[in-house]
């Protein structure tokens, strides 16, 4: 005797946590993981990123254009993204021992915060340089600001604008040609670089320039994004090449590709690598929730896939999380 009983429908397929999509997102659904073309095609789209979306960076992010860090689990619970973004700032200190009155070079300097930070509180003299013209025109503007609350802003003659106890300066410079361009300079305690050298085509070249501009007995102190060591090509193509694609990043490294790229140039490790991912992640659920806005979206849309695609990968760093395959670590070395 036939059933009378309407077939039960499978279950949906389950969402991959940390892939959650929105309504807005749906609207400008793209998909992502295509490969570069070439590595100064990507130069130029990265430039060409910062100068189009900096101003959004700061409205949607605040100065500091970093993860937060919430070590603890009432952190997690009560810190705002602002106080998490200083406490990456201190952890990096922290395992760093950088000294007050340091000089450094804080390359891939974003809008200035970490620069400005160094300056206020712990006396630094900071170059920051980016390959934005538009990062160091609002990096200044920041630092002016911030300057005038104690009167007219003081600039010496290299440009370095009195902060707190310290001073800051920003220049416009391509991160691959800094062991030229400082070659002539008094050498630095410190290069400090944070989620910039991602960015980087050639980051063999970077170790070897920092370096190059290290005082003997200099530190690099430094925070990033990596791929988990031993990805299959399923993880890979699910979690890594979409955010390649659309943060626009070169092949991510591993944690310990870094410390062989250091111990090559010359640098002795100091600190680390320390794997603070599940404390850090929380950083990409605020930043899809700050993104559902049409506005922010539309603006992204009229910048072409590129703009597009940066948004969407939003989506893949959560999962990327989510399922360990992606991950961040915190570093130092130093020149013996």
């Amino acid at each position: 005797m036939a059933s009378t009983t309407a077939p039960v429908p499978p279950p949906p397929q389950q969402q991959r946590q940390g892939d959650e999509v929105t309504e807005l997102s749906k609207q400008y659904d793209t998909p992502i993981g295509l490969a570069h073309t070439t590595m100064q095609a990507l130069k130029d789209r990265i430039k060409l990123h910062y100068d189009l979306a900096s101003d959004y960076y700061l409205n949607l992010w605040g100065e500091h254009i970093h993860h937060g860090y919430w070590p603890t689990p009432e952190s997690k619970a009560s810190e705002s993204k602002e106080t998490a973004q200083v406490n990456l700032i201190r952890l990096l200190l922290d395992i760093s021992s950088l000294p007050e009155g340091a000089h450094v070079l804080d390359t891939g300097c974003g809008i200035g915060g970490t620069s400005r930070f160094l300056a206020a509180q712990l006396g630094c003299t900071v170059t920051g340089i980016t390959i934005s013209s538009k990062q160091v025109q609002i990096a200044t503007r920041l630092t002016k600001a911030e300057a005038s609350k104690d009167g007219e802003p003081v600039v010496d003659e290299k440009g370095f604008i009195k902060l707190g106890k310290g001073k800051v300066r920003f220049i416009e410079l391509d991160a691959e040609k800094m062991g030229e361009y400082f070659a002539a300079d008094d050498k630095f305690d410190a290069v400090w670089i944070s989620e910039a050298l991602s960015h980087f085509p050639n980051k063999g070249l970077f170790f070897e320039n920092a370096h190059r501009v290290l005082k003997n007995g200099g530190k690099l102190v430094l925070a990033d994004w990596f791929k988990n060591e031993g990805l299959g090509e399923k993880e890979f193509e699910a979690d890594i090449k979409p955010i390649e694609d659309g943060m626009l990043l070169p092949p991510l490294c591993t944690q310990h590709g870094y410390v062989d790229f250091a111990i090559k140039a010359g640098l002795k490790v100091l600190g680390g690598p320390k794997d603070i991912s599940q404390d850090v992640s929380k950083t990409w659920d605020i930043s899809w929730s700050l993104v559902q806005n049409p506005s922010l979206w539309g603006f992204a849309f009229s910048q072409g896939r590129d703009g597009i695609a940066f948004l969407q990968s939003f989506r893949a760093m959560r999962r990327g999380y989510a399922n360990g395959s992606f991950r961040y670590a915190v570093m130092a070395f130093d020149k013996e």
